[in-house]
């Protein structure tokens, strides 16, 4: 016996394909939407995670800020004092230095040099005197230029010949000359001189 199916089995099979691709596309779309949505609450979560660092980067950054503005405020104060130090330092070398300055030239000047007079203007020493021989001027240009702690830069200003009378004595020829010489600090203790002992040497070349 034959059978003969008589349904139309291309349109059943035909509604049977739609169905599974819309199914599956459903499926598909489905999938998507969910991928989608796991991505998205991964980067809110990224976001925030980013968002807490950077409030805490920002108050790392203000509290750094505040104890920049503490240590900028400590070194103003630490130059402010160092600079009082030095002044009064300076002043109290100031204080003694017409002292190192005759102490000085007494030390320095050499046998048949005769000072006649002293000026100083700020660091410059204008010396006025009276030498037996140019030799004489010259090694006392050599003394204060190199081995004097206080003194430096000599300048021969004017040398000329002269004769000077004494009493009771033939007029003899001697060298009037002025010269520049400048104060330096010195650079250690070593090279300061007591005042008492700086006086007395003073006092008794000028006499």
């Amino acid at each position: 016996m034959i059978l003969i199916n008589l349904l139309p089995h291309r349109e059943e099979k035909r509604r049977q394909r739609k169905r599974a691709f819309f199914v599956g596309l459903a499926g598909s779309a489905i999938i998507g939407l969910a991928a989608v949505g796991l991505w998205y609450s991964v980067l809110q979560q990224m976001t925030a995670a980013q968002a807490s660092r950077n409030e805490f980067l920002t108050a790392e950054i203000k509290r750094l800020d505040v104890q920049i503005k503490d240590i900028a405020s400590l070194r103003s104060e630490i130059d402010a004092l160092k600079a009082r130090q030095k002044a009064v330092e300076d002043l109290q070398t100031d204080r003694n230095t017409p002292v190192y300055l005759l102490n000085e030239l007494v030390k320095q000047t050499p046998e048949g040099v005769y000072l006649t007079s002293i000026k100083q203007t700020g660091q410059v020493v204008a010396v006025n005197g009276v030498a037996q021989t140019n030799e004489r001027v010259s090694e006392f240009l050599r003394n204060t230029s190199y081995n004097s702690p206080w003194l430096e830069k000599p300048e021969l200003v004017e040398i000329k010949a002269a004769k000077v009378t004494t009493t009771g004595r033939d007029p003899q020829r001697l060298f009037e000359f002025s010269m520049k010489v400048t104060i330096k600090r010195p650079q250690g203790p070593a090279d300061t001189v007591p005042a008492g002992k700086a006086a007395k040497p003073a006092a008794a070349k000028s006499s």
